[in-house]
């Protein structure tokens, strides 16, 4: 044995000591063992209308999930306080309605403000966690006059800083009643291990085109909240995997009628709309062919995990990779406006 072949030899005897690499050692025809993302994906019921409570179960289930060595999480749709299950129970659409009114004022009241400190704690969680999270909120937004609502989803990174807020582009039908349209400035993606990682709310899932601004960052796990419900999730999920090439997460809440608070209007009215389980879940992640790695479960709060593989990604780009060899830019381009929308500009 030559010397150069003994030191490959050696070298690959380290490597596999330190489980770096794995099969035979013949040539260099070895291949490195990439780390794996460990995510949580919590299906929970929200503390609805209670913002400090919904933030506190936000730190416990953290906690619970750095235990388990996971390094994404994410949460539903507008989490805290909660997704706004009234309106159609109870006639949102009443034009200068005083219930309507109170219903809102409660609403705002318990909205987030990040500014404000408001997401502090959990930002000090996911540090000491080492952990990075998706976090749908209801923003009370500081720039367009602290009174408005935003469905906004919040990624703090695994050193608890805020990287960036989407404002929901498109309320859907009755949320337009209560939560304002945002705009591009959270369109963005984020390094998250080997991952690059992005996100959207709810049916902007279904927006071909707030998916290609996702895509052409090199997006390959791509995270969709959701107020819950399997018909939201079951259907498209795998279809976001097999379009992007990307693991696909969606994560769902819970939500039932004793989750409805006593002391709130039209508490009664409220429950018997949603009944014994208005929102059921569906949390699932679909690999980037389009398989479930987590099939979607509801009925029930849980919290599971799954490890993703950066190698599965760059199996399937192999045939279609949508912003890379499988994009015609010299034909079909997208432009996006990533500017945080505001009233006025001041020049002083």
């Amino acid at each position: 044995m030559n010397i150069e072949a003994k030191l490959t030899q050696n070298l690959f005897a380290k490597l596999q000591d330190l489980g770096l690499v794995f099969g035979e050692s013949q040539g260099i025809a070895v291949m490195v063992n990439e780390k794996l993302l460990k995510v949580a994906l919590p299906q929970i019921a929200p503390i609805w209308m209670n913002r400090e409570a919904g933030l506190a179960k936000v730190i416990s289930t953290i906690e619970a999930a750095a235990k388990e060595g996971a390094e994404l999480i994410a949460f539903s749709e507008g989490f805290i306080p909660g997704y706004p299950f009234w309106l159609d129970i109870t006639g949102g659409a009443k034009f200068n309605d005083s219930a309507q009114k109170e219903l809102f004022a409660l609403y705002s009241g318990q909205a987030v403000t990040p500014e404000k400190g408001h997401l502090d704690g959990v930002c000090r969680a996911l540090k000491a966690a080492n952990m990075a999270c998706y976090l749908g909120v209801i923003e009370r937004a500081a720039d367009r006059s602290g009174h408005s609502l935003y469905c906004s989803f919040i990624y703090i990174d695994q050193g608890g800083v805020i990287r960036s807020v989407h404002r929901k582009l498109q309320p859907t039908y009755e949320e337009r009643l209560v939560w304002s349209p945002g705009d591009g400035n959270g369109l963005v993606t984020h390094s998250l291990g080997g991952f690059t990682v992005g996100g959207l709310n709810c049916w902007e899932n279904w927006m071909p085109l707030s998916r290609a601004a996702l895509y052409a960052q090199g997006e390959d796990v791509h995270v969709a909240c959701w107020p819950g419900s399997l018909h939201n999730t079951e259907d498209l999920t795998p279809v976001l995997a097999k379009e992007g090439r990307s693991y696909a997460i969606s994560v769902s809440a819970i939500m039932r009628a004793s989750d409805v608070p006593d002391d709130m209007p039209m508490a009664a009215q409220i429950k018997a709309g949603i009944g014994e389980m208005g929102a059921n879940g569906g949390s699932c992640i679909a690999n980037p062919d389009g398989s479930w790695l987590l099939a979607p479960k509801t009925g029930a709060e849980t919290l599971r995990y799954a490890e993703l593989d950066p190698a599965f990604v760059r199996r399937e780009r192999q045939n279609f990779d949508p912003s890379g060899h499988y994009s015609r830019p010299d034909v079909t381009r997208l432009i996006v406006n990533r500017k945080r929308q505001s009233l006025a500009s001041f020049e002083d």
